[in-house]
């Protein structure tokens, strides 16, 4: 990977606005544009509903291959997250290398996690990695994330855990990210965050919807004291699952929520798709 650190910000770099640069519809293909601006809309949707720390998490998605070369969009460092747009994404291959004309450079760390998903897993379209208050406090309960409610139960079975390593920067925690995500779609990293897996943006951000309203619902539940309260058994959340697994197959439930998604930012946040 070439060197993509933050060491140069604060010695004459200055970030550029993003509402600044050209626009990249016509100068990519029709596929990569629409991903493009799907991403954008991810990433503004994360700080609509406040999964943001300023600058310090990602999201990418996985476009398709060109020329048999694998390559996925991520945010430019330094740009806050309900300024995104389309054409200010950076594309990067496996390797780390920025594959565009750009004036951003990336975070190393979401290289560390995002390439080692990307290339482990085909479906893998789009991953979201954030630090919110109520994901963080979970993540550092050594049972982690309990059967209280129902949100809880829709991604109990299909979350999985992580341990804490420090900032990503070791290319080698790519391998141990792997294996332990194994065939989930939700990652609990220890003290760090969440994480999740979809085909498409609308799904990663639904899993991420339901695992974030877990667990701020646990933490409310929790700061009354845990003496009175009732978990359901496995076996509910084996129900449960079963009940919902179908609704995040692509064409299901992302496209009963994201249309009304997409309405609700353009009122909102116009102009992701910039």
């Amino acid at each position: 990977m070439k060197d993509q650190s933050s060491a140069s910000v604060g010695k004459g770099f200055e970030i550029p606005d993003p509402a600044d640069l050209p626009s990249l519809k016509g100068s990519v293909s029709d596929a990569e544009w629409e991903l493009r601006v799907e991403l954008a809309a991810t990433y503004r949707l994360c700080a609509l509903y406040g999964w943001t720390d300023l600058v310090f998490t990602h999201i990418s998605a996985k476009l398709p291959d060109e020329d048999g070369q694998e390559r996925f969009l991520i945010n430019p460092y330094g740009i806050m997250f309900d300024e995104m747009t389309a054409s200010c994404l950076v594309k990067i291959d496996l390797d780390g290398n920025i594959c565009q004309e750009t004036p951003y450079f990336i975070n190393p760390a979401g290289f560390t996690i995002h390439s080692a998903i990307h290339a482990a897993r085909e479906d893998a379209g789009c991953v979201i990695h954030v630090h919110t208050p109520y994901g963080v406090a979970v993540s550092v309960q050594n049972e982690g994330l309990r059967r209280y409610t129902q949100f809880s139960m829709v991604v109990n079975n299909d979350l999985a855990y992580h341990d804490y390593e420090g900032i990503a920067l070791d290319l080698s925690e790519r391998e141990r990210i792997v294996q332990d995500l194994g065939d989930k779609h939700l990652l609990m990293l220890r003290n760090h965050g969440t994480l999740t897996v979809g085909a498409n943006c609308a799904l990663a951000f639904l899993r991420m919807y339901f695992l974030e309203s877990a667990c701020k619902t646990q933490i409310f539940a929790q700061s009354a004291g845990t003496q009175n309260l009732h978990e359901e058994p496995q076996a509910m959340a084996d129900t449960v699952q079963a009940q919902t697994i179908d609704s995040f197959k692509p064409g299901s439930a992302d496209n009963l929520v994201w249309p009304g998604l997409m309405r609700k930012l353009r009122r909102s946040n116009p102009g992701f798709d910039a």
